[in-house]
């Protein structure tokens, strides 16, 4: 019987037939792949050159990129820089390089020719021909009302426009106010100190005990230097600007505790007309007793207002300047042109009259009563 069918080698050749082709594909991806790799190192990324965007988030994460280089923006148009708050206006220049006619700053007088001896380095105050002297004509007015006298010296005005604008628009006018002999444009302040009411002092440089550590200044008065070596520099400082009733002393505590050295000073400051007020720099202070000798007009600081910057300290040393005028009738507090003691002098001063006493200019303590 005949069976019908396939032989072997058939049926070893079915299966053969169909791996074939797949063994065929899978080359031909594999070889597809290999040249995929071989053109992207010959070519490079087909894909570089796109941009690459930056996004900015608020959070702290960033998102990462591959580095880019940007090509610059154009140039954003700054703001101008703020205003440098020591930029204050300057007051006006009253006073002409030669005085020819008295001059006023409002009410007040500044400059007189009958008060002035031109130098070469300035105007040079002096007694008038009719007897006149600064300390009366550029004296502020005072209130005699019969109640204690406080006289308040607040010194360091003139070097930071700033600071002095700001205790002019605070200070009371009764308050006398020092001003230091080297801004240049000293006299400007002056004039409108004088414009506002204020008496006004002159600080002249004196030496210190702890010189030159603690240095005054140029042309400061030094112990042991001489009698015209110390007038010519005291000369210097008189002819900085017009408009003041006398002196104070700027540091000067070896310089007022040496009588030999001090006394010259106060005899040509009695024969200029000016008085000295001794701001209580030196502990040991001669200046009282060579004065009295010399003749001239002094008044000294009862205490130093603000030797601790608080304002709990600077209440207490007003309060204690009130004690002494009570007692004695008159008392001089001595302070410096710290923003604290401009604050507390000006916040004190309002409720002074209610408390029974009258704020003066230093002159006040000085001159006899009109």
């Amino acid at each position: 019987m005949a069976v019908s069918g396939t032989t072997g080698d058939d049926a070893d050749a079915r299966p053969t037939r169909g791996v074939r082709p797949l063994i065929i594909a899978y080359f031909a991806v594999f070889a597809a792949l290999i040249l995929f790799g071989i053109a992207v190192v010959l070519f490079g990324n087909p894909r570089a050159g796109e941009p690459v965007v930056r996004l900015a988030l608020t959070e702290p994460a960033r998102i990462a990129t591959a580095p880019v280089h940007p090509a610059p923006l154009p140039a954003t148009p700054q703001a101008p820089p703020p205003a440098n708050p020591e930029e204050t206006a300057l007051p006006p220049a009253v006073v002409p390089p030669t005085v020819t006619q008295s001059v006023y700053a409002g009410r007040s007088l500044i400059a007189d020719p009958a008060l002035i001896e031109p130098t070469e380095t300035g105007p040079l105050p002096k007694i008038a021909a009719d007897g006149t002297p600064p300390l009366r004509a550029y004296a502020a007015p005072a209130l005699d009302n019969g109640k204690p006298r406080i006289a308040i010296v607040i010194s360091g005005l003139g070097m930071s426009a700033k600071q002095t604008s700001g205790a002019l628009a605070s200070l009371p006018p009764q308050v006398t106010l020092a001003f230091a002999p080297y801004a240049p444009d000293v006299q400007r302040w002056v004039a409108e100190a004088r414009r506002e009411g204020h008496e006004v002092l002159l600080e002249v440089p004196m030496e210190p005990f702890d010189f030159p550590d603690s240095d005054p200044g140029s042309h400061t008065l030094r112990s042991g230097a001489g009698e015209d070596s110390n007038t010519e520099r005291l000369v210097w400082a008189l002819t900085r600007f017009t408009g003041y009733t006398g002196v104070t002393n700027l540091l000067g505590g070896r310089f007022l505790s040496d009588p030999d050295s001090l006394e010259p000073v106060m005899t040509y400051l009695a024969r200029r007309g000016l008085l000295f007020y001794d701001n209580g720099a030196a502990s040991h202070s001669s200046a009282p007793d060579v004065a009295a000798r010399a003749g001239t007009s002094f008044a000294q600081a009862t205490g130093t207002i603000d030797k601790i910057q608080t304002a709990m300290e600077i209440d207490r040393e007003l309060s204690e300047l009130e004690n002494a005028a009570r007692a004695h009738g008159t008392a001089s507090g001595a302070g410096f042109l710290y923003p604290v003691t401009v604050e507390r002098v000006a916040q004190w001063a309002q409720g002074l009259p209610s408390r029974g006493f009258v704020l003066v200019p230093a002159s006040a303590i000085v001159l006899p009563k009109k």
